[in-house]
């Protein structure tokens, strides 16, 4: 047998055993029980790729959180006690009693258990000597809770009055990152170009200027007080942000959403604000929450060196600063706005790290 007919074999061969299988296929008879009904109880569906939104998913992923969580109570704590801590006492930020001054902590009722009953330990040359101002001069009736200082005023309504003064920094802090700063480098890393080009070089121009050279500067024009640190942060607060807008502009211009926008005719206002900001909306809120701090700290050294508000008015800067002269005498009247500004700076970080890790979608835990 030549290699045709071995082929011609092999093809009848292949063809019968096709007919075959298409035979038995067609004689092939289904029973009912080759095939048994699934109920929906035997399905187990995996809570970890449960379709939720973004932000329930960031707002579960912050909770675990219990650093971030605890600073938000810190923050909302310290933002209470601003509000109503200097209403709780009869004395105001400003007012001075002399025959009063120097007082240690007193609180009602833990006076009693033999802490914050106005006893405050000196160091003399012979030893410590313990005395307290409120039984020696005759004010029994008189409670100072956080003490008084040099002149007599509440330590405690100064210390929650200067607390808004942080939280005004802040607020407005918050206002230039998210109206300046994210506008600026919104509009630059979009059009991009000359526009983009110029834009950047002023903001390079007024970065490159100390914030506090500023602030003196604006001393010579204004009289020192809020508004002049308001300025100063209005004019040079938003650099950070409007870079970090104009890297995630960048960066989401191209892709195809904005691409399908501007194809159906969009106007480029439409495109910025309402397509590429709600996605990039969580990182400068992040970023937001770490510049904070630095608005806080840079107000409290304004203030701790004299150019922040005048007195009477007061601030945690100016605070510490007072307390500071009679440190060594009189060491708790520096503790409360030390304290305080400790908890603020730590509690924003912490809420920055920890919007930081609910909106990183790297995060999520498969």
């Amino acid at each position: 047998m030549n290699k045709k007919q071995k082929r011609a074999a092999e093809a009848a061969a292949a063809t019968l055993a096709a007919q075959r299988e298409a035979e038995s296929v067609e004689n092939f008879e289904w029973r009912d029980d080759d095939f048994q009904l699934c109920g929906l109880s035997h399905i187990k569906a995996d809570v970890n790729f449960q379709a939720q939104s973004f932000w329930r998913d960031a707002r579960i992923r912050f909770m675990r959180n219990k650093g971030a969580v605890f600073a938000l109570f810190c923050i909302a704590a310290i933002i209470l006690l601003a509000i109503l801590g200097p209403m709780m006492t009869g004395y105001t930020y400003s007012g001075q009693i002399i025959a009063q001054q120097n007082l240690a902590p007193r609180v009602p009722g833990l006076e009693n258990l033999g802490i914050f009953n106005g006893d405050l330990t000196l160091k003399t040359t012979t030893g410590h000597l313990v005395q307290n101002g409120y039984l020696e001069k005759g004010f029994e009736d008189v409670y100072y809770w956080f003490g008084s200082d040099t002149l007599g005023r509440d330590i405690w309504t100064r210390t929650w009055t200067g607390t808004r003064v942080s939280l005004y920094i802040a607020l407005v802090a918050v206002i230039c990152d998210m109206v300046l700063g994210m506008s600026y480098g919104l509009i630059s890393g979009y059009f991009g170009g000359k526009l983009d080009t110029i834009l950047q070089r002023i903001a390079e121009v007024v970065n490159s200027i100390p914030t506090l050279v500023i602030v003196t500067l604006l001393l010579i024009v204004l009289e020192p007080g809020l508004q002049t640190i308001t300025l100063a942060l209005i004019l040079t607060g938003w650099i950070g942000m409007s870079r970090i807008a104009r890297a995630q502009m960048l960066k989401l211009k191209e892709q195809e959403f904005v691409l399908a926008s501007r194809t159906l005719g969009a106007r480029p206002r439409r495109i910025i604000f309402k397509e590429i900001l709600p996605n990039i909306i969580s990182q400068l809120i992040t970023n937001t929450m770490f510049s904070i701090p630095n608005a806080i700290f840079t107000e409290a050294f304004l203030s701790f060196v004299g150019l922040g508000v005048p007195t009477p008015m007061c601030s945690l800067g100016s605070l510490i600063n007072d307390a500071y002269k009679v440190f060594t005498v009189y060491p708790y009247q520096i503790i409360p706005p030390v304290v305080v500004l400790a908890l603020l700076m730590m509690c924003f970080n912490m809420l920055g790290d920890g919007l930081r890790d609910a909106f990183d979608p790297k995060m999520k835990q498969m």
